[in-house]
């Protein structure tokens, strides 16, 4: 009996503390990659310049300008091709469960194809990404954190991203269709200002990355499925969209991106994935300002909903209704079916100064929520920060920023936390909610080249996580400062 009680005490411990730690290896959002400019490279590049970039190398978009002819040459097939490093260094002088300094890193190399330029087909385009993922991930080996610091932390690995075609339809292009393999943060969910931070939950946000199977289709992962964009009228778009339910097959509850370690494998065996946004924006396409008018001050207004038909799990109770906690439970977790969450995000232009129309301040929020706290893990989240254009006297591509973002862990989990507690004789924390704050700018020393500081601050990590095992210790607040430098090649 006592094996038997100490064997359930166990399962359940680790059953709390994979809960906590699935976020971990969800997914987040890379700094956004620009296709260069081709003619732009062209007129920069000297015929004299011996390497094939350094007469532009201070006005290009991209460090190796024309690539020696290569893009001039693709473009002429209707192929585009950017090519992005990011590189950070991140470390943790307080807190966590334990303090140092990591580096890791991001290739993305995207290409693009052109259906008019390549076969005089009209409004088709043909996507492919690549990623290579490498360094060691701050959030896992240091914090334990469930907003992880960084949006390009993943599994070292060099993978397919996305490969789907895109076809534009109707008078002005108002309907456009993609099909194929995609990664739904990459339009859906986001704010735009909110990505100029580093912060993962400032892209994909913390509830899909907690509660969706896998994470969802996101950064580093991505599912097959069908996306349009309908503007019926201008300033009003509705995305809409239906993926596989999981991006990884079988899906066994280890890390999901070990699963699907190369992007190659297209499940469609794991349900389905709904999607629904709609996106007011102000100013309207095409809106023109007279000569006597000052800018208008823009902004996008977005409210969305998600629906996953897979099976979830409770996080509190077995297949009879019994509490985990008790020692008489199957260990077996009750199914749930179906899943949801609603959203909204805005983003305002509140300000412009009106000497110099590059100095802007900007705001944004994001809250998702989902009703139901019996399976998922996270059951609010929020996101919120303030910007500013062009900070200092001639920078004017320079951003300054500060964000907080916050979760809150489901009553379910900190239920049978209590409940573990009451049963086992522990007095381990009970999870309720984490919050930071993140300050950061972004100083652009060439247009190819961004240099990128970072202060975060990390209050009640993982929600109230215990140090070590039936530990009655929090792990303390975490203090994390970082560098980080885009590259566009």
């Amino acid at each position: 009996m006592k094996s038997l009680k100490k064997l359930k005490k166990i399962t359940v411990f680790c059953l709390m503390t994979l809960s906590a730690l699935i976020p971990n290896i969800a997914s987040a959002v890379p700094p956004p990659i620009n296709i260069a400019n081709v003619n732009d490279a062209e007129s920069m590049q000297s015929s004299n310049d011996f390497f094939g970039f350094m007469a532009g190398i201070n006005r290009s978009s991209a460090l190796l300008g024309d690539m020696w002819g290569l893009r001039k040459d693709l473009s002429r097939s209707g192929i585009s091709l950017a090519v992005e490093e990011t590189s950070e260094v991140l470390g943790n002088l307080t807190g966590g469960t334990k303090k140092g300094f990591t580096y890791d890193g991001l290739t993305q190399i995207v290409s693009q194809l052109d259906s008019q330029r390549a076969f005089g087909h009209y409004g088709g385009l043909i996507n492919l990404s690549i990623l290579n993922l490498h360094g060691t991930n701050l959030s896992i080996q240091n914090l334990q954190s469930l907003q992880s610091v960084s949006g390009i932390e993943g599994d070292n690995s060099t993978r397919l991203w996305e490969l789907w075609y895109g076809q534009k339809f109707l008078d002005e292009d108002r309907l456009d269709v993609r099909i194929g393999q995609q990664s739904i943060d990459q339009e859906f969910m986001v704010s735009s200002n909110a990505l100029y931070f580093m912060n993962t939950m400032f892209g994909w946000p913390m509830l899909p990355s907690a509660d969706m199977p896998s994470g969802g289709p996101a950064y580093p992962l991505s599912a097959l499925g069908v996306r349009i964009n309908l503007r019926p009228v201008d300033g009003l778009n509705i995305l809409a969209g239906v993926f596989n339910g999981d991006p990884v097959k079988n899906n066994n509850g280890t890390d999901p991106q070990t699963q699907n370690r190369y992007g190659l494998n297209f499940p469609l065996n794991g349900g389905q994935l709904y999607i629904v946004e709609a996106q007011f924006s102000y100013p309207t396409l095409g809106s023109m300002v007279k000569p006597s008018q000052t800018q208008p001050l823009g902004w996008t207004y977005k409210i969305g909903a998600w629906y996953n038909t897979n099976s979830f799990l409770d996080m509190s109770v077995d297949q009879n209704g019994m509490s985990f906690a008790n020692p008489m439970s199957t260990q077996l977790p009750l199914k749930h079916k179906g899943n949801y969450a609603f959203y909204t995000i805005a983003d305002q232009i509140f300000w412009r100064n009106e000497y110099d129309p590059n100095q802007t301040i900007s705001t944004f929020v994001r809250v998702m929520g989902t009703p139901l706290k019996d399976r998922n893990l996270v059951d609010g989240s929020l996101n919120v920060g303030l910007l500013m254009h062009s900070p200092f006297h001639n920078r004017p591509a320079d951003v300054l920023g500060i964000g907080l973002g916050y979760t809150h862990v489901s009553s379910a989990v900190a239920k049978l936390e209590i409940e573990t507690n009451i049963v086992e004789g522990l007095n381990t924390p009970i999870q309720s909610s984490e919050n930071f704050i993140e300050l950061t700018y972004q100083y652009q020393v060439k247009p190819w080249v961004q240099v990128q500081t970072d202060i975060q601050y990390v209050f009640n990590p993982g929600a109230g996580l215990s140090v070590s095992d039936h530990s009655s210790s929090r792990i303390k607040d975490e203090l994390v400062l970082g560098m980080r430098t885009n590259i566009s090649f």
